[in-house]
C-alpha cells in the first residue's frame, strides 16, 4: 500500500474518531433544559382582539406515568416544573381543562434546544357561543361608559426660605505652629464656626447654599451637611474675620388627591380598561337603557350587566387590568 493511500486512510480515521468524540461529548455534557414548561391559555377566536386570557384553567403535563399540574393565573399564564428529566425524542402531553371550554390536548416533542425555550399558546374553544338575548326579547343597551377613580400622589410645596449670616472671627498672619485649627497648608492659625438650622417638623430644606460674602473670602472654606429638616454649616477662616451667608428653600410634602377619568376599550361584547397601581375608589359610570347608574368597584367586582375579571400586571408599574364580558340580555 502506497504512503499516499496510508495517509488518506489515517486522515479518514482521524475525522471519524473526531466526529464520534464530538457526539459522545455532546451527549455527556448536554443537560436537558426542559425543566419547566410555560405558556398562556387564551380564548380561541379568528378575531385576535377577542382572544382573551383564560384564568383558572387546569394544565397537566404527562409523560408515561409521571405528571404535574398547575392552573393558569388571571393573565392566562401557566408554568409547570416537570419532576423528571425529559430527553430528546421524548414527548410530553399537555392537557388543558376548563368548565366553560372544550378540553384541549397538545403533544410537545422534546428537541435539543428549541423545545426548552418554546412558549406554548393554548387556544381553547368555548363550549357555547357568546350569549345573546332570546329571539324577540329586546336587549338592554349599556352606553356612555366612563371609568372614574382617584389617585393620591405626594406633592411638594415651597412654603418659604431661610437665610442666616454668621461670622468667623480670626486674626490673619498668625503662625499656626502645629496648634490647630490651621490653614489647609498648615502655615496659619485658623478659626472655625459651626451653625445649625432647623426647618421644623414636617418641613425640609431644598437648594442649600453657603458662601463667604465679606472679608478675606479667598482664605476661607465652608462645608455643608444637610439632613432633611436640618442644615449644619461649618466655616473655616485662616485670615482676618470673614462673614458668611447660609440660605435654603423650605418645602413641605403633602398628599394630593385628584379625580381622573378614563374610557374603556370595547370589542364586540368585551370591555377592557387598565388603571394605575395608585388608583382608589374606582367606579364605572354608565347608562343602562338611557338611565345613568354608578357602579362602585370593590376587590370582588360585580356588575349586573357583565362578568368581570381583574389582574395585576407583573411589571414594575403594577397596573391593574379589568376585563368584562356582557351578560345575556345586554349589548353595547
Amino acid at each position: 500500500m502506497s504512503a499516499k493511500r496510508i495517509f488518506i486512510w489515517i486522515a479518514i480515521a482521524i475525522a471519524v474518531a473526531g466526529a464520534i468524540a464530538a457526539v459522545v461529548l455532546r451527549f455527556h455534557t448536554w443537560k436537558p433544559r426542559l425543566t419547566t414548561i410555560q405558556g398562556a391559555v387564551i380564548r380561541s377566536d379568528t378575531d385576535t382582539y377577542k382572544q382573551q386570557p383564560i384564568p383558572d384553567a387546569m394544565v397537566t403535563a404527562t409523560r408515561g406515568l409521571v405528571s404535574a399540574s398547575t392552573r393558569s393565573d388571571a393573565s392566562g399564564y401557566f408554568r409547570i416544573k416537570f419532576p423528571q428529566v425529559i430527553w430528546p425524542g421524548q414527548t410530553v402531553t399537555l392537557d388543558f381543562q376548563h368548565p366553560e371550554f372544550h378540553a384541549l390536548s397538545i403533544d410537545l416533542k422534546m428537541n435539543f434546544r428549541s423545545t426548552a425555550r418554546r412558549l406554548i399558546v393554548a387556544e381553547m374553544r368555548p363550549l357555547t357561543p357568546p350569549a345573546v338575548a332570546p329571539t324577540g326579547k329586546p336587549q338592554s343597551v349599556v352606553s356612555n361608559i366612563l371609568i372614574r377613580y382617584t389617585v393620591n400622589a405626594p406633592t411638594e410645596e415651597n412654603i418659604g426660605s431661610a437665610a442666616r449670616t454668621f461670622q468667623v472671627i480670626n486674626v490673619g498672619n498668625v503662625p499656626c505652629r502645629h496648634q490647630g485649627p490651621c490653614s489647609p497648608d498648615g502655615n496659619w492659625k485658623a478659626a472655625i464656626q459651626t451653625i445649625t438650622l432647623d426647618a421644623g417638623l414636617g418641613n425640609e430644606y431644598r437648594d442649600v447654599r453657603a458662601s463667604c460674602i465679606a472679608g478675606p473670602c479667598p482664605f476661607t472654606r465652608v462645608q455643608i451637611r444637610a439632613q432633611s429638616r436640618t442644615i449644619v454649616a461649618t466655616a473655616t477662616d485662616w485670615s482676618d474675620t470673614a462673614t458668611f451667608l447660609l440660605e435654603a428653600e423650605v418645602s413641605r410634602t403633602s398628599i394630593d388627591s385628584s379625580v381622573r377619568e378614563s374610557y374603556p376599550v370595547i370589542f364586540d361584547r368585551n370591555l377592557s380598561f387598565t388603571l394605575p397601581a395608585t388608583q382608589e375608589g374606582v367606579t364605572i359610570e354608565a347608562e343602562v337603557n338611557g338611565a345613568p347608574i354608578v357602579f362602585p368597584i370593590g376587590p370582588d367586582i360585580y356588575l349586573n350587566w357583565a362578568a368581570c375579571t381583574v389582574r395585576t400586571n407583573p411589571g414594575p408599574e403594577k397596573s391593574t387590568v379589568y376585563q368584562c364580558q356582557l351578560k345575556p340580555g345586554y349589548r353595547f
